[in-house]
This record gives structure tokens, sequence and C-alpha cells, in this order.
């Protein structure tokens, strides 16, 4: 049993409350890892909010980095004093996991937002009252995190590592839409709906891929800035009229890839409106359970046309984290410039930062 610092959101509140908790040893197969800073995703706030089943009492944060402090049994990759960064859990066991395809794993939606492991426990506690844990097989808004050897990535300690907590989930998914996903060709077009971090990751990761046209659409003029500064070749403010015109006018015989960050339906519509025949739509938003989405049939059939979601950038962490660490020190994927670093003591306001756009992403830092 370790003694931590959480921040614990109780039954029915808002805001999250900073404080002394338990946690128990690793399990076989878990690790104990002291985490040095966790990014402020957009999932932790829909858990918050009971847009998904995510039971309460609970620690969220779910893009923890920190140093192994001790392994269960069965654990034989990691060692104490490893640099690690935490991404989503899955079964490791299923199709989808033996083919290296993790984030479409076939219990990917309990082993992330059920909170609990899997035989039902959790690993928190306070003064004898359970807290849920294990959420995205970690819970890192704490100084110390349990998680898994199938979600713990080693990485390399020439970077900083309080940088790179949210290449496990946020800009994985960015980046990796565009790279895994879409797998966006050299000399083509990209229209982005939506420069958040996910949104601003796939702009460097398509300025990486060597797209042409690389079309960065949003309603906030300084992300639309920094998108043309990260590589965006184009900057459309969709408030400033007809967006599918304004891309027409680009790209007059459509675009070859459109991505939503949105999870806004007609966002989505206008996504799906502007693509080129054989052109792909790749849907990465959290939306909400009763959306639903309604197709022209004969615009897909006529033209190719497809739409797909996806999870996580289709990525296998244990070889992406790394990739996205080397384009990082190359100098092709900047994630210093999204990031902005708060206490966890001051955790509100880098959820309130992050929800009200004033920060793209908000990196919390744990006390030591």
């Amino acid at each position: 049993m370790v003694q931590a610092t959480a921040a614990v959101l109780w039954q029915g509140q808002k805001s999250v409350s900073v404080e002394t908790v338990e946690i128990e040893d690793p399990r076989p197969g878990e690790v104990l890892v002291k985490i040095v800073a966790t990014g402020v995703c957009h999932t932790d706030m829909v858990m918050r909010d009971q847009l998904l089943p995510t039971p309460q009492p609970v620690v969220l944060g779910h893009e923890g980095a920190g140093i192994v402090e001790k392994v269960g049994a069965g654990v034989d990759h990691l060692k104490p004093g490893d640099a690690v960064v935490i991404s989503f859990n899955n079964c490791g066991t299923c199709l989808s996991c033996r083919e290296r395809e993790p984030a479409y794993c076939q219990e990917f939606f309990p082993r992330n937002f059920f909170a609990t492991r899997t035989d039902g426990s959790t690993s928190i506690s306070k003064d004898g009252t359970a807290i849920h844990s294990n959420v995205f097989g970690q819970s890192s808004f704490a100084n110390y995190a349990l998680s898994h050897t199938q979600n713990t990535v080693k990485v390399d300690t020439d970077v900083p590592l309080e940088l790179l907590g949210p290449l496990g989930c946020g800009f994985q998914t960015g980046a990796g839409a565009i790279l895994n996903a879409l797998k966006v060709k050299k000399g083509r077009s990209l229209a982005i709906f939506g420069t958040g971090a996910v949104g601003l990751t796939a702009v460097m990761a398509a300025k990486i891929a060597s797209a042409n046209e690389i079309i960065a659409i949003d309603l906030n003029r300084e992300r639309l800035d920094l998108a043309l500064e990260l590589g965006a070749t184009h900057a459309i403010n969709a408030s400033d009229g007809d967006t599918a015109a304004k891309i027409l006018e680009i790209c007059p015989g459509g675009i070859d890839y459109t991505m939503d960050t949105s999870a806004h339906i007609p966002v989505v519509q206008t996504a799906i409106e502007v693509l080129a025949p054989r052109g792909v739509c790749g849907l990465v938003g959290a939306f909400k359970l009763e959306d639903t989405l309604l197709l022209n049939a004969t615009h897909l059939l006529s033209g190719g046309r497809s739409v797909r979601g996806i999870v996580e950038g289709d990525a296998d962490p244990h070889s992406f984290i790394p990739q996205l660490i080397q384009y990082y020190r190359q100098g092709q994927f900047p994630i210093d410039r999204l990031t902005s670093f708060f206490d966890l003591e001051n955790i509100n306001d880098a959820i309130a930062a992050g929800e009200s756009g004033r920060v793209v992403k908000p990196i919390v830092r744990m006390p030591t």
C-alpha cells in the first residue's frame, strides 16, 4: 500500500478535490508508476459529466507519464526506474489485440471506462471508502497510479518526461489518425475540422506525411493562426460563411481526406459533403451515445467515398509512441507548442483552461 495525493471526483460534483488516498501494491500484470505529469483530455470531462457510464467517486486522468516504482508478477519488460508513458488499456488476447490493433480491443469499453479491474475491484481508497480507479488502466490524476503491462510504454530519458503524457491519448489520436488510419499520401489534400490538441497534432502529422493542401477549420482565430504556423496551408474560420464552399474554392474537385474532431453532427455532414471521389472521412470526436449520422447513400456510392471511425489513432502504443518521440526529437512534432503546465493543487484551473479553449493542452504536474 502506498499513500498518494490524488484528485478525487466525488459523486455528483463538477470540481475535483485534491486529497490523500491509499493505493494498493501492484497485482500480477500491474505496474506502480510514480506519476510526473498527466495531460487533461476532453474525455476526462465526458466521464465527469456522466456522458459515459464511469462510476463515482473516481480518480480520472488517462495521459500519465512517470517512473516505474514497482512491478507485479509477470511484468518482464519493465523495471523500477524506467521512464514510461501510460496509454489506453486493452486485454492483449482478443483478435484485435493479437493483430496489433489494441484500440479495437473487444473489451476496450469496460477496461477503459468502467473504473474497476476486470474482477470488479478498485485499487484506491480513502479512510476505508473505496474510490473507483483503473480509468484507462491508470487513473493518473495522482502522484502514483497503477497501470498494466500492456498499456505501459517504456520511453527514453533524453526528452522531458513531463511533456510526454498526452502521447498516450490525445496527441496519439491526432497523429495516428493521419499516419495510421487515413494513411494520408504525399501530395494529397486534407481538411481538419477542429484545431484543439487532436486537430493540431493532426496538422503536424499531415506535414510529416507531405500532404499538399492542409486545411484547418475552426471558430478560434488564434488556434487557426497556430495551425498555420504548425504546417497548415490554409485556415478557414467557420463563422465567416459557407465552409464547404470555401473548402471547394481551394480544392474544386473535393478533398481526399477529411477528419472531424468536433463530434458535432452538422460539421461531420460538411466533412463528408466536401469529399472527392474515393475520399475518406475519419471521425475521432467523442460523440454522445444518442448521436445519429444520416448519410446520403448516392453521394457515398457514386464516388466510392467512405466514412470510418478512428479510436486512439489506430495506434499500437508500444511502437507508435516511440515513433512520435523520434519525430519530436527531429523537430517535426513540436508538441511543446501546445502545452501549458499546472500544479496538481490547481487542477480545476487546468480543466477550466482546457474547456474554455484558453489552453490547447493543459498538463498537470504532480507533487514530488
